[in-house]
């Protein structure tokens, strides 16, 4: 009597789980769908702010940056993604200190993680991700790219 007990009630378990299983399934059916039509629809196509997708360097219409080549997000990358290359030259007053200037900025898009700690300790701003999403290439050397711009300077600091 005990073991037709057990077999009945696993049945029924069984068909409990079923039930459950499938009241979720008939729940998403008919729940509105969140599918983009890419690339039919990139007028109307929806990005979040918060999606990272390709790092810039936001120049002014001087062709000025805020980057003082301190090297801080080239330290805090995990995998060597950005390389901050700099020059020191010389003062225009005499007695003056020779300064660091940034002299060029290259990036490689296809070893980032995205992991955003570069912008986050940028003490300057310099950086930033902007959410640009088509980076298909045939040939990954095409993903390293030099952020400042040629003949681009350091933005002077309004005192």
């Amino acid at each position: 009597m005990n073991s037709i007990v057990n077999y009945v009630a696993g049945i029924l378990k069984g068909i409990y789980s079923l039930a459950s299983g499938m009241v979720v399934t008939i729940k998403e059916f008919f729940t509105k769908k969140v599918t983009e039509q890419y690339p039919e629809n990139r007028a109307t196509l929806h990005i979040a702010d918060r999606f990272r997708g390709e790092l810039v360097m936001p120049h002014d219409e001087n062709n000025e940056h805020a980057c003082t080549a301190c090297g801080i997000c080239q330290m805090n990358c995990p995998n060597g993604t950005i390389q901050v290359i700099s020059k020191m030259i010389e003062p225009i007053e005499e007695g003056g200190k020779p300064k660091k200037v940034l002299d060029t900025y290259i990036y490689d898009l296809g070893m980032c993680t995205f992991c955003n700690l570069c912008v986050i300790t940028c003490p300057s701003d310099a950086i930033k991700f902007e959410n640009t999403f088509e980076n298909s290439l045939f040939t990954r050397s095409k993903l390293i790219e030099t952020l400042n711009k040629e003949g681009s300077k350091l933005r002077e600091k309004i005192k």
